[in-house]
């Protein structure tokens, strides 16, 4: 599937309204906590703002931590799209400080070439996803996995990879938080709201193809989040070997602004490991807990805060879940 608008406009004050549809479905193919998609869009003459919806915020997330990483992965989107039609985007966070809503202000700058890498992220978007299942055996090339932690860097956090010990002791701390927060009444209850039927219309939430019937305690794996419920909805029968590689994205403070550094740090390197198709498991559920944080900061000596857990992998099919059309997603 071919993500390139048809027609690229030559002045960049007609770019935005003339390419909207395609700027925001491109932003609105992020990765989101439950995939919410909690992000919403205005139209400006010289730029594109993104806003939180409040109203897709877990109550597990009263911060909005979660939230405004998926934002920041949505900023990243539109960042890509942007560059794909020819420009670099001038790009503001929190331009506002008062409006606590407006999260960004994207606008495009001077014209330049896509990159080849660029490129190659911008072909990954349609097949990109959070995976669930199982992962092909082998090690990932050292050189993927470097370039991974370049692509945080260069957004302003950091991927420290797990060794064998390190990713035990993260399991040992991870996977007993998973299971007291599955138990708890008002995560399970956010599951059943975001949580989808086979064949369900709805263009958000979770499917029922990419979650397991019951989450598995498998060794070498984090737990994954119960999105069944015992309610027998989840299509996932087989979680496979251990995935390759454990990481935990990572920033150096703790505040609005690095949470939407996270995010645009997690959807670039999504990107790039499935430019090669390796895909990650993402855990955000033992995270949600400050104590659960903290203690993984300290039992793994990590150099700041961690926003995301992932485990990557090999795979070779795909299913993206669904997205909201951008219509749904423009404020007047």
């Amino acid at each position: 599937m071919d993500m390139t608008p048809e027609k690229v406009v030559a002045e960049p004050t007609l770019l935005l309204s003339e390419q909207a549809d395609y700027l925001i479905s491109m932003a609105a193919r992020a990765p989101s906590v439950h995939n919410t998609q909690p992000w919403r869009f205005k139209l400006g003459p010289q730029a594109i703002e993104l806003y939180a919806d409040n109203s897709r915020k877990l109550r597990a997330d009263p911060l909005g931590r979660e939230m405004l990483i998926s934002c920041g992965a949505a900023v990243f989107g539109l960042r890509l799209a942007v560059r794909s039609l020819g420009y670099l985007p001038v790009v503001e966070l929190l331009p506002e400080p008062a409006r606590l809503r407006l999260l960004a202000r994207v606008r495009p700058g001077r014209a330049a070439v896509m990159t080849a890498a660029e490129r190659a992220m911008l072909e990954a978007v349609p097949h990109r996803h959070t995976h669930r299942g199982p992962f092909e055996p082998g090690a990932l090339p050292g050189y993927l996995l470097a370039g991974l932690q370049h692509d945080a860097l260069a957004e302003g956090a950091t991927l420290a990879l797990a060794d064998e010990h390190a990713q035990a002791r993260l399991a040992a701390v991870a996977s007993p938080a998973s299971r007291t927060r599955d138990r708890d009444q008002v995560n399970r209850a956010e599951v059943r709201r975001w949580t989808r039927l086979a064949n369900d219309p709805a263009r958000d939430g979770v499917p029922a193809h990419a979650f397991a019937g019951q989450p598995a305690d498998q060794a070498g794996r984090l737990r994954q989040r119960d999105f069944d419920l015992g309610r027998g909805l989840g299509l996932l029968t087989d979680v496979g070997s251990p995935p390759p590689a454990t990481a935990v994205l990572l920033t150096s403070r703790d505040s609005r602004m690095d949470w939407l550094r996270a995010g645009q740090a997690l959807y670039r390197l999504l990107l790039h490991a499935a430019s090669q198709w390796v895909f990650a498991a993402l855990y955000t559920q033992p995270l949600e807990g400050a104590a659960t944080r903290n203690l993984i900061k300290t039992s793994l000596s990590l150099p700041g805060s961690p926003q995301v857990l992932l485990q990557l992998g090999a795979a070779r099919t795909t299913q993206a879940t669904a997205r909201r059309p951008a219509a749904e997603l423009l404020d007047p």
